[in-house]
Formats: C-alpha cells, structure tokens, sequence
C-alpha cells in the first residue's frame, strides 16, 4: 500500500526548528555585511552589465520559495533581452547564443547570484538551502513537496549545489532527493560544510552546464558509475585475499560472505562521504 503525501513528509524537529530561527537573524546579518564587503564587486559588475548589453542590470523572476509561496528572486541579468524567460535553462537549446560576454563569466564564477543577498535582507531566502525553483518545473517542485522540503527557505547555495550544481538539472528526482537530505540534516556544521564545499566547487568551476541537458553521461552519473567499479574493484580485491574453494565448509563461506558484504557496505559509505 502506497504511502501519502503526509506520511513521506518529513518534520523537522525541535532542535531543527530553533536553529532555522537562528539562521533567519543570521542570514539577515550575514547579508548585510557582505552587501558592505562585496559592494565594489556588485558595483563593477553593475557597470559591466549596462556597457556590454541593453537592458537592466537585474533579472527578476518569480521563484517557488518556503511554504510554496512564489518570491522575487533577484539576480545579475547574464542573458540578452531577447532571451525566453520562462523556460529553465537545461532545457534551452538556444541558451548560449543569448548569455552575453558579461554573462559568460559572472555565471561561471556565481557572481550573478550575489543580488540575491537582498533576498536574504528581506527574509525570503537564506545562505543555505535548496535553489528555488520555478513554477514550471513542476516534477521538482512534486518531488520537493513529496519531501517536505518546502519546510525552509531556499538558499544562494545547498547540497544539491555541491553535489552537482547544473549537471542535476535534468534529475529532478535526484535534485529533490539531496535536497530532503539537507532537510533532514539541516544544522550549523552541514551549511559550514556547504558553504566552504560552495567556495571550492565555484573557483574550480565544477558542475557548470549551459544549455540542454538530456541526462545522459552526465558528471552525477560519471560519479555514481565510479562508485559502481570501486565496487567491482573491491569485490576482485577481496577474491583475491579470500578465495571462495569448493572445499570451503558451509560455516567458511557464509564467514566470507559475510565480510564480502561488509567490506563493500563500508566502501559505499566511504565513497559517499568522502
């Protein structure tokens, strides 16, 4: 018998609560003094924006925020004028002829996510979290619900961020499942976790996509066929050091079976920790 929407959800605990408190009045300070800190950058890149293209600096766009409620979430416009607005960008084929040179680098380097440090001013997003979404990418936002992930606020930045970043675009399903990880998980070590993995993943540029995404061969499946030969790899290794033999009494090989499978569990643990 299937399971309801309400008993998948996931509540968070009181713990969890009190420190989602927590995070609100830090957010607010956090972003108020990185406005103060990265002004020069928002400055500059204000004025790049305006002599490379036409258009306005910002894009605003609605986006599925805490609770299922839509907010304006603020960013650096990347994209010409002329670009479709209400078609995510993994599924845009055109996507490239439209991000302008400007928009070529402050996407790569996350730049045009900064304004959205006055979403976090006005309560309506957090550091940490999951990326909003927005309204059309409807098996995301099912799956999100399913989990109950809307529970918090979006973030500039999340786990699903750093365990993928674009290349998670075309998994829904995937995306929505770290991101109830995080709900489940959520606490003060978890988003310091998050937030220097963030830093690395921007300045190495991992997981940065344009365009369409179709799925396939993708740097999340790359990962997890990895995991699959570590596997494999492992079980030849133990083969090796414990040979299964015909002569093995019953008591023997359910012995080294037995350390077959916990030797592989703690090599998916490993690999999924790591």
């Amino acid at each position: 018998m299937e399971q309801s929407t309400e008993e998948t959800k996931y509540r968070l605990k009181m713990s969890q609560r009190i420190y989602c408190g927590f995070k609100t009045i830090a957010d607010f300070v956090i972003a108020l003094v990185a406005l103060i800190v990265l002004s020069p950058i928002l400055l500059g890149t204000a004025i790049a924006i305006k002599i490379d293209s036409k258009g306005p600096v910002f894009f605003v766009q609605k986006r599925i925020g805490k609770n299922g409620k839509e907010f304006n979430c603020i960013k650096f416009r990347s994209m010409s004028v002329d670009a479709r607005h209400d078609v995510a960008g993994y599924e845009y084929a055109e996507v490239n002829s439209y991000i302008t040179r400007v928009g070529k680098v402050i996407r790569k380097l996350s730049i045009d996510e900064l304004p959205q440090l006055f979403c976090m001013l006005t309560g309506k997003m957090s550091l940490i979290g999951y990326r909003p979404s927005q309204a059309n990418e409807y098996e995301l936002n099912d799956e999100r619900e399913m989990y109950g992930v809307h529970q918090i606020k979006p973030g500039i930045s999340g786990w699903a961020q750093v365990n993928g970043r674009d290349v998670l675009a075309a998994h829904p399903k995937k995306k929505a499942e770290f991101d109830a990880y995080y709900l489940q998980h959520v606490s003060l070590w978890l988003d310091i976790k998050i937030f220097f993995m963030t830093v690395v993943k921007v300045f190495k540029g991992d997981g940065v996509e344009e365009g369409v995404l179709t799925g396939e061969n993708t740097n999340a499946e790359k990962a997890e066929e990895s995991v699959e030969q570590n596997l494999v790899e492992r079980e030849i290794a133990f083969s090796d050091r414990h040979e299964f033999s015909e002569d093995d009494t019953p008591e023997e090989r359910k012995k080294k079976e037995l350390l077959l499978s916990a030797e592989k569990r703690n090599g998916e643990y490993h690999d999924l920790f790591a």
